[in-house]
């Protein structure tokens, strides 16, 4: 029986091969054909693991039955080896009559028209409206908690893009949050929320991705950068409070060495001598050995469990950096897409969630035409004015290709007479590697001052008086000091110490 275990798990395996490589053969259009896809691939792989698990666990064979059983098949009784064969398996169909024959061939086959709707039923409910199936992100409720964190400095100003920019910046001057209101639960809540979130998002979209792997040395990269005490915002020996400039100045001014605390104005310090505070924080300081041993245990532990909580949040915010940047293309995705429905009617919005819904139903669920609709539907798109396809595959409004003015031609004679539609492309374009390599090829290294200049002769020209006029500073600083010699003649400092170091003088 453990021979046939092994042969059934060996042909199991060839059969997950060869399904997984008939689906990745496959290209589906839709970008919820692709996640089914995507998904049902996964599956695929983590039964592989499951059944290789078994098969080594029957090669390794620690109770050696195995090996009992293939001696009794070459050396000992086969007919009495074969008759308790049979015998078993008769036993076993007798106490499960009912039991159903597995047909590996039919196991892995591709979907019928009705389950490949099921697997697609199941994709939508993983994703919101927002996410289109894995391409944006949907941080509304994310950016509602945010505004309500206590001790944000005008939070109520961040708006939802401007969250999208800053949701993984934990340092001044973008984030305005001190150390001291990042200790508290809500704001541990909410980077364990985002958190979440983030990597629930990644596992949705990439099922294919060896993601353990990944978060493992996100984990081992923050576990060095904090032993090496280098994680940004929570060194040891660091200011408590990390709050931008703009907030009230704390530190500045008068200082309290034994409060350990700020004052801006006299007349507050003063009065802050005269309290309790201050007095027990100076007898404190004046006698540190007159608390007695016992309550020093304590202050050690409280030590050690408040940078046990740095810790864990520190650990959050490294995760969520590191997540952010792994997705970037959604990230950017996300903010456009904010910026195109902001120019949209409700109306608009909700026709355009509605597509998104129903696009490729014909093809899941339809009649006798499907073949016609396969191969005609996708190719035939009425597009007389030629405007640019959207992400739907489907060309833009009109309205819209109007409003950013994507008629209007833009040239680069830099980027080798290359043509940008509209000026967000084309003011776009000048941070891209084509421009820069262009400059690059013309001797042009400082490339942030070229903006706007598309001519060749132009940058030339401008590079050129540019390194003029950095030789004329040059030398205008060197001459500004004159020294004169035993005889009176005036000359700059610099001729003077080279013709006193060649002893001309």
């Amino acid at each position: 029986m453990l021979l046939e275990d092994q042969r059934l798990l060996h042909e199991d395996l060839e059969r997950l091969e060869e399904a997984i490589a008939e689906r990745l053969l496959e290209d589906p259009k839709h970008i919820r054909d692709r996640l089914a896809r995507d998904h049902q691939i996964g599956n695929f792989l983590s039964y592989i693991e499951t059944q290789s698990v078994r098969l080594k666990k029957l090669y390794d064979d620690p109770d050696n039955e195995r090996d009992r059983e293939v001696r009794d098949l070459g050396t000992g009784d086969v007919w009495a080896s074969f008759a308790r064969e049979i015998d078993s398996l008769k036993d076993f169909h007798r106490r499960y009559p009912n039991e159903p024959v597995e047909n590996l061939e039919k196991a892995y086959k591709k979907r019928t028209p009705e389950e490949q709707a099921q697997a697609i039923a199941q994709i939508e409910t993983l994703f919101t409206g927002e996410e289109g199936f894995g391409r944006f992100f949907d941080l509304t409720m994310l950016h509602e908690q945010y505004l309500n964190l206590r001790g944000h400095q005008n939070a109520r100003r961040v708006t939802y893009l401007q969250f999208l920019d800053q949701f993984d910046v934990f340092t001044p001057p973008q984030c305005n949050i001190s150390r001291e209101h990042k200790m508290s639960d809500p704001y541990f809540q909410y980077l364990k929320a985002l958190q979440d979130y983030l990597e629930g998002f990644m596992r949705r979209t990439k099922p294919l991705e060896n993601l353990d792997k990944m978060f493992a040395t996100f984990d081992r990269e923050f576990h060095e950068a904090w032993e090496e005490d280098e994680v940004p915002g929570w060194e040891k020996n660091g200011p408590k409070n990390t709050a931008a400039p703009q907030a009230e100045p704390e530190g500045e001014g008068i200082w309290c060495s034994a409060c350990r605390k700020g004052f801006t104005k006299e007349t507050v310090y003063e009065a802050h001598l005269s309290g309790k505070k201050h007095k027990k924080a100076v007898q404190a300081q004046e006698n540190p050995g007159a608390t007695h041993g016992a309550a020093s245990k304590p202050q050690g532990a409280a030590t050690s469990i408040e940078r046990f909580k740095e810790r864990a949040i520190a650990e959050r915010e490294f995760r969520i950096k590191k997540l952010a940047a792994a997705m970037s293309t959604e990230r950017s995705d996300t903010k456009v897409n904010v910026e195109r429905k902001q120019g949209m009617t409700e109306r608009e919005r909700q026709q355009e969630l509605e597509s998104i819904f129903t696009d490729g139903q014909d093809a899941t669920n339809g009649g006798p035409n499907d073949e016609d609709h396969d191969s005609d539907g996708e190719d035939k798109i009425y597009n007389p004015l030629k405007l640019p396809l959207a992400w739907d595959g489907k060309p833009i409004p009109f309205w819209l290709y109007k409003l950013h003015g994507l008629g209007v031609e833009f040239s680069c004679e830099i980027c080798g007479n290359f043509v940008y539609m509209g000026r967000r492309a084309f003011d776009k374009h000048f941070n891209e590697p084509r421009h820069v390599y262009g400059l690059k090829c013309l001797g042009i290294t400082n490339t942030t001052l070229f903006r706007e200049i598309t001519g060749i002769e132009e940058a030339v020209r401008l590079w050129n008086k540019m390194q003029k006029d950095k030789k004329k500073e040059k030398l205008s600083t060197d001459n500004v000091v004159q020294m004169e010699d035993t005889e009176g003649n005036v000359m700059p400092e610099k001729i003077y110490r080279d013709l006193a170091a060649q002893g001309l003088l």
